[in-house]
């Protein structure tokens, strides 16, 4: 299998510098900022504007953008997605999954990784394989095994027939099946199996997630025990926190070893509680993703979600028919939208907001030395944001994909200005 390159990579300009704007920086937001970007990567990025000179002074084949007014921000990563555009990864054909990557990308997301649907453990390699591909050419960041090991009481939009129990032999078969490519898988811990499955998770380098759970508060420590890091879009699928029972979610907000996923899109959280859990863990503690399936970046219709169907209403997902009928099926939320809540009706930072939406995750996944924050040397993937924190420009790996407006001609090059 032979997968196209991405439609979405035109040929980049030799440089192109962003002047003016508010830039979310790792040390905090600074005004009147300018990075630079030469080829794939930022090259400089400082807090004063364009006549101070110094590296990255326009000259030959150099593009300007004067961006008063806007916020640039870290390309987002999404660690949980399974699909958009009409698209789902799940579909083991390459090209619906760049149309996937395609969709989220110009909604900012530019690291993402794919996550498959509970299936037959042939169809969940086959799927892989595809994916691995795509994973070794630059398109993905990964792939996240979402099923089958979870519990049939909390089987959400997976289809309860095809689960099965955490068998690490079962478990090492997909993980083999990604060729290096697995950065997590989901499991239940509480499930035979699924201590030792989170062991071998954590010994061979693939994140172990706890979600689509019945476990008891002593049984979730005992997985994190064993090396479990992150939990599956924090209080879904998983027993309500109780007073004397305070089950998975209680286990999962207080070790600090674990990162809590959040769908922040209004349906899937209220906001009085996606409050309370960044102010519980901390913004250091917290992944935003979006869970999305193929209806995202669409209108409201019917779509697949592996096997099953959905109907999506008011942007809301929900299993069609079968046992799970009327169940919440993954979002139809993309990066922006929750980038854009996060600081106008969450109460979060912008700081707060960037770590949830790309630091953390880029730490996570182990690719922070190259995205997740904006840093010369990095690749040059970033979002710029309107005064009202709208998505108006998107970069990845130097090239546009959404172009803000405002772009001046290159400079001349003039005596002592070299491009």
């Amino acid at each position: 299998m032979a997968a196209q390159r991405s439609a979405d990579r035109p040929s980049a300009p030799r440089r192109t510098i962003l002047a003016g704007a508010r830039i979310a920086r790792p040390s905090g937001v600074v005004d009147g900022g300018r990075i630079t970007v030469e080829g794939t990567r930022i090259t400089d990025i400082r807090s004063r504007g364009l006549d101070e000179g110094g590296p990255g002074a326009p000259g030959r084949d150099t593009e300007v953008l004067d961006l008063p007014g806007h916020l640039v921000v870290p390309g987002f990563v999404d660690m949980h997605v399974h699909g958009g555009g009409g698209g789902s990864f799940s579909s083991a054909d390459p090209e619906e999954c760049l149309r996937v990557a395609a969709t989220h990308r110009r909604h900012g997301t530019t690291s993402m990784v794919a996550s498959t649907v509970t299936g037959a453990l042939d169809d969940l390699a086959r799927q892989a394989a595809v994916l691995a591909e795509l994973v070794q050419q630059g398109e993905l960041a990964g792939i996240h095994f979402e099923g089958p090991f979870i519990s049939p009481g909390r089987c959400g939009a997976h289809q309860p027939d095809l689960l099965r129990e955490p068998d690490p032999a079962a478990v090492r078969k997909l993980v083999d099946a990604a060729h290096g490519t697995a950065r997590m898988m989901t499991v239940a811990p509480e499930l035979p199996g699924g201590l030792a499955s989170v062991r071998l998770l954590a010994d061979a380098g693939v994140i172990a997630a706890v979600g689509h759970t019945d476990a008891t508060y002593d049984a979730t420590r005992e997985a994190v025990d064993a090396g479990a890091t992150v939990a599956t879009h924090l209080f879904n699928a998983m027993p309500g926190l109780g007073h004397r029972a305070p089950g998975p979610i209680g286990a999962l907000l207080e070790d600090e070893r674990i990162t809590v996923e959040l769908i922040n899109d209004g349906t899937h959280l209220h906001p009085a509680i996606l409050r309370m859990a960044v102010r519980d863990v901390g913004a250091e503690r917290v992944a935003f993703i979006t869970d999305a399936m193929g209806a995202a970046g669409m209108s409201d219709g019917m779509y697949p979600l592996g096997p099953m169907r959905v109907e999506v209403k008011d942007g809301v997902a929900r299993i069609s028919e079968g046992p799970t009928a009327g169940s919440i099926a993954g979002s139809t939320l993309t990066l922006d939208r929750a980038f854009k809540r996060a600081v106008t009706l969450d109460d979060l930072t912008v700081d707060q907001a960037v770590r949830a939406l790309s630091a953390n995750p880029a730490r996570l996944l182990g690719i922070d030395d190259r995205v997740g924050s904006l840093a010369a040397g990095k690749d040059a993937d970033l979002v710029v944001l309107d005064a009202g924190y709208d998505l108006v420009g998107v970069m990845r790996r130097g090239t546009w994909l959404v172009r803000p407006e405002g772009v001046r001609p290159p400079a001349p090059q003039g005596p002592g200005r070299r491009g």
